[in-house]
């Protein structure tokens, strides 16, 4: 088995400077591939960039504006060629009832989870098109494949990213790029410990309560790690996975079936 299967793919991971992004741009390098981080904060896609070696390019950008994706994209091929491999991990979650959801809290959840990944892939694409081979892989949510209450701008959004995801793949099915998306559950994260602290202020709960009731969504009775979902990610960028595209997968534990 080559134990780095993926030597000379360019990589993008936006989202890329910490949690299950910096997780997934882990396991990419390893396998191989040339990689540039994306996110909004430079401090994190520096700190990630020196464990992972010299040679990461790192862009700073907001993936829900269009003239800074393209700047982005552009400087990201320019400094390490074509890009082969775009994981669309860049996302964020706001919690409110329904009622108080409002339209600022609504756009702005749709704008990175849903517009981001839109903008990303379509910058990418020629590219992919143009070197007969891509991989596509969007970071949704179980959030996109059942209901959470308090949530409902991200599910919808992320709903969406499973839409997307499925629609692309068909249009891409003979062109040899796969278009997936994988599926977390709650995953030990920067943003489940913002979720989390959030709860213990509005229901007095301690911060174990609060991690123990978000576990008990996962039939194992555990959060998923975040390593655990990039190596799903990392699963469906290898070229011998060809022929899986338009999947939606769950690692949440068995919580979706």
């Amino acid at each position: 088995m080559n134990p780095q299967p993926l030597t000379g793919k360019h990589a993008i991971v936006t989202g890329g400077g910490r949690g299950i992004g910096a997780a997934i741009a882990a396991e990419l390098a390893q396998a191989g591939a040339r990689l540039t981080l994306m996110g909004r904060s430079r401090a994190s896609l520096e700190a990630q960039a020196q464990k992972l070696g010299p040679e990461v390019h790192m862009e700073t950008c907001d993936v829900a504006n269009p003239q800074e994706v393209q700047r982005a994209f552009e400087a990201a091929a320019g400094a390490l060629g074509s890009v082969t491999i775009l994981v669309n991990n860049a996302g964020q979650a706001e919690s409110q009832p329904f009622v108080k959801t409002d339209l600022g809290l609504w756009n702005r959840t749709l704008e990175v989870n849903l517009t981001g990944s839109f903008l990303c892939s379509q910058a990418v694409l020629p590219g992919m098109l143009k070197a007969g081979w891509g991989r596509i892989v969007n970071i949704a949510s179980t959030a996109g494949l059942r209901g959470y209450p308090y949530v409902s701008a991200y599910c919808a959004a992320k709903h969406g990213v499973i839409g997307l995801t499925r629609s692309l793949a068909l249009e891409l099915a003979r062109k040899n790029i796969t278009v997936n998306a994988v599926c977390p559950g709650y995953t030990q994260t920067e943003m489940l410990e913002a979720s989390l602290a959030k709860i213990v202020q509005k229901t007095g709960r301690s911060a174990a309560e609060a991690r123990a009731e978000l576990a008990l969504a996962n039939p194992q009775g555990r959060l998923v790690e975040p390593q655990e979902v990039a190596q799903a990610v990392l699963w469906l960028c290898l070229p011998a996975s060809g022929a899986l595209t338009g999947q939606a997968i769950a690692v949440a534990g068995g919580e979706v079936t």
